[in-house]
């Protein structure tokens, strides 16, 4: 394979470590459509290392411009109501990093993905986590934390959820979880893999790779 331009390896290389992770629950090979890709970071990554068919949305124009910049196919657009216009079958994986939170409507976002592409990976950040629980209990206001980190009158989460909420939303919906993971919030493995209640207690962000059932 051909070596990829200099600003794809670049933006590739200083990858979040979450998006690492998720990037480990995709095939070399894949076709991805990575919804809120900001700076494309996990397209270049999949493109340089997994030989993939990368290609993403972006609700920010100056984020999306500056991937389109760096010679990665990405478009403007938003998860609420630019997914209805891609063909049934699309991608092999529909990716969705800390944006499921920020969405108009969750539950049809999945449902989209889900009709797109052969599994759905999801990461979001998890309400439900010991500290959110305890500044909430004792200083009675919006917790403010390292994940949680601006203003309740500024943030752009109007869906928050916790790992419990998910799992009970897949449930509901009939969705298979194939894989999932407790992280901190730099994107290191939590040792809460084989108890929700625990990850649901102290994972900072949940990973979630979906397939409908």
């Amino acid at each position: 394979m051909p070596e990829a331009p200099a600003d794809i390896r670049y933006v590739a290389k200083n990858m979040r470590l979450d998006l690492r992770l998720i990037a480990g629950m995709i095939a070399p090979g894949s076709r991805v459509l990575d919804i809120g890709c900001g700076d494309g970071a996990l397209l270049a990554h999949l493109t340089t290392e997994k030989d993939a068919d990368a290609r993403g949305i972006e609700i920010d124009m100056a984020q999306a411009t500056q991937a389109v910049a760096n010679g990665l196919a990405v478009i403007h657009g938003d998860a609420d109501h630019d997914l209805a216009s891609y063909p049934d079958g699309a991608f092999d994986a529909v990716v969705l990093s800390r944006t499921l939170q920020a969405v108009e409507r969750p539950r049809e976002v999945l449902r989209q993905m889900l009709r797109i592409g052969r599994n759905a990976i999801v990461s979001f950040p998890n309400f439900g986590h010991w500290q959110m629980r305890w500044r909430l209990l004792t200083r009675g206001r919006m917790p403010d934390t390292e994940t949680w980190n601006r203003p309740w009158y500024e943030t752009p989460n109007i869906h928050p959820c916790t790992i419990a909420d998910f799992f009970a939303l897949c449930d509901a919906e009939g969705y298979v979880v194939e894989e999932w993971l407790a992280v901190d919030e730099h994107g290191q493995r939590a040792p809460w893999r084989r108890s929700r209640w625990l990850a649901n207690l102290f994972g900072e962000q949940a990973l979630f790779k979906l397939r409908r059932g």
